[in-house]
């Protein structure tokens, strides 16, 4: 049966976003332990990300000004919860635990979003669906070794979790959006709105924004401290987000937050390359239980995405 070209490419724009997504916590990681703050990390990733974005966007958007008016809410949910909300808690988480199992807590979003259209849409999930989902979760008690009754970092995991419920408002939004704005264009304005409202926080106090200007330092060896904040704005923000809002418009949200957790194993790789942060057995059976899930919704929700 010949596979529709809609889902090829939507599957190898998600494959491509969790790629660029997956090296976020670890370059992130870098710049915490140099004195940056989680606040000021987000604030620069998403300034970069929205000024290599802009002008892609604005020629996308062709002066259609009245189509952001229109979905002036959607595109609110997605730059203030979406974006600046998911990024500055899971910043906050992976200052206080490892990259992979924070990643894995944020991407239990998918089993919300099942519920969420289960409740709203009275989309009831079918069996293969319900088993992903369960897969996803059973992979996470082994990504965070609960089992063993393991000293889990809980202040991280439970920005881990707030994450997760920006994450999956990322999704649902991208998905809901679909003729309207244009992919790249909804990635940029919502990037200038989150790096907006960010700005606002860190000026009247209410979020912390301090900087280190001495080098990042990584196992591989030191960078200057703007080379991780250009990889974080343009690779895991503007390329990220914009080939994410587009492999959600083909996939749907369900598909396309499911085919997202392979982020999980892309970040462990870069962990281990860039923090020497080594995945243990435990993780890797999470991981492979998570990647299980994707296949199992794919083939309960194929006709329902």
């Amino acid at each position: 049966m010949r596979v529709p070209s809609r889902l090829v490419s939507g599957l190898l724009l998600a494959l491509l976003s969790a790629a660029s997504f997956g090296i976020s916590g670890a370059l992130a990681r870098g710049l915490l332990e140099a004195g940056w703050s989680p606040g000021a990390v987000v604030l620069a990733r998403l300034s970069v990300g929205a000024l290599a974005l802009a002008p892609f966007a604005l020629i996308a958007l062709r002066g259609r000004w009245w189509l952001l008016r229109a979905q002036a809410r959607p595109v609110l949910i997605y730059g203030a919860l979406g974006m600046a909300g998911t990024q500055f808690c899971y910043f906050s988480a992976v200052s206080t635990m490892d990259v992979a199992p924070a990643l894995l807590i944020e991407f239990t979003a998918p089993v919300a979003i099942v519920g969420w259209w289960w409740l709203r849409r009275g989309q009831r999930p079918r069996p293969l669906t319900v088993l992903g989902a369960c897969s996803a979760i059973a992979g996470l008690v082994f990504a965070l070794d609960l089992a063993s009754g393991a000293d889990i970092a809980w202040t991280g995991a439970a920005w881990a979790f707030a994450a997760m419920i920006g994450n999956a408002a990322y999704f649902l939004v991208s998905g809901e959006t679909d003729g309207v704005l244009p992919p790249i264009t909804l990635a940029g304005a919502g990037l200038v709105l989150s790096a907006v409202i960010l700005a606002v926080l860190g000026a009247i106090g209410v979020l912390p924004m301090h900087a280190n200007f001495a080098p990042a330092v990584y196992a591989i060896g030191e960078t200057p401290w703007w080379a991780p904040l250009v990889a974080l704005g343009v690779i895991a923000a503007a390329i990220a987000y914009t080939t994410g809002t587009a492999a959600t418009r083909r996939l749907g949200s369900r598909l396309a937050s499911f085919v997202a957790l392979i982020e999980v194993v892309t970040s462990a790789l870069f962990a281990w390359l860039l923090l020497d942060q080594r995945p243990g057995p435990a993780v890797i059976v999470g991981a492979l239980l998570i990647i299980t899930g994707v296949v199992l919704v794919r083939l309960g929700d194929r006709d329902m995405a």
